[in-house]
């Protein structure tokens, strides 16, 4: 598990608003079906900069926690999630966006890890050290496992219609779960939760 995040060594009573996000589909294209292995492959989706600017500005604390499977199953290098990362938070920090911290399950695939969304062992470790209130808080994500971690989670939910989210949407029928916000883009996710 990567972690990149503030470190604290006691907890903070100050009551923060936070929001999580997952990675691949929502904050970045996704190649569904194949994983992103150079930086030149990382592309921000239409309207990232300025969502992730809006939350910054409205004092969200902002959570990146993403599956990147392609660690433990052997397909990339670990260094080059690290080298990704860096750069994506060197254009955060350029544009204004502070990220709280960055937390990701390396584990393959088939691993039966508890930080493999929808596990939320990486929600857990993401939020020590914080106080929030968790049904206050949303996870926003592009597949049906990011809405069944966010509920397990205790968290409120919202589904983009990106990444996996038109191909996912069918499932979250079958799987008898209803996230509580579903927009078609990054964009209109943020503004309709920053209403809340």
């Amino acid at each position: 598990m990567l972690n990149i995040g503030k470190s604290k060594n006691a907890k903070s009573k100050k009551l923060l608003k936070v929001v999580f996000l997952d990675r691949d589909g929502v904050i970045n294209r996704d190649p569904i079906g194949d994983y992103i292995k150079t930086w030149e492959q990382f592309q921000l989706l239409p309207g990232v900069i300025q969502g992730l600017q809006k939350l910054t500005r409205a004092d969200f604390e902002i959570i990146i926690v993403s599956n990147q499977a392609g660690i433990g199953d052997g397909v990339y290098p670990k260094h080059v999630l690290d080298d990704i990362t860096r750069k994506m938070l060197v254009v955060f920090k350029k544009n204004r966006i502070q990220i709280r911290g960055v937390y990701y399950c390396l584990h393959g695939k088939t691993a039966g890890c508890k930080c493999r969304k929808p596990e939320v062992g990486l929600f857990q470790r993401a939020s020590k050290n914080i106080y929030y209130h968790k049904t206050r808080t949303f996870f926003v994500g592009d597949k049906a496992s990011d809405v069944l971690a966010g509920k397990r989670f205790g968290l409120k939910t919202a589904f983009l219609l990106t990444g996996h989210g038109k191909d996912d949407f069918s499932k979250l029928k079958s799987l008898k779960i209803k996230p509580d916000l579903i927009s078609k883009n990054f964009k209109d996710a943020i503004n309709r939760l920053c209403r809340k």
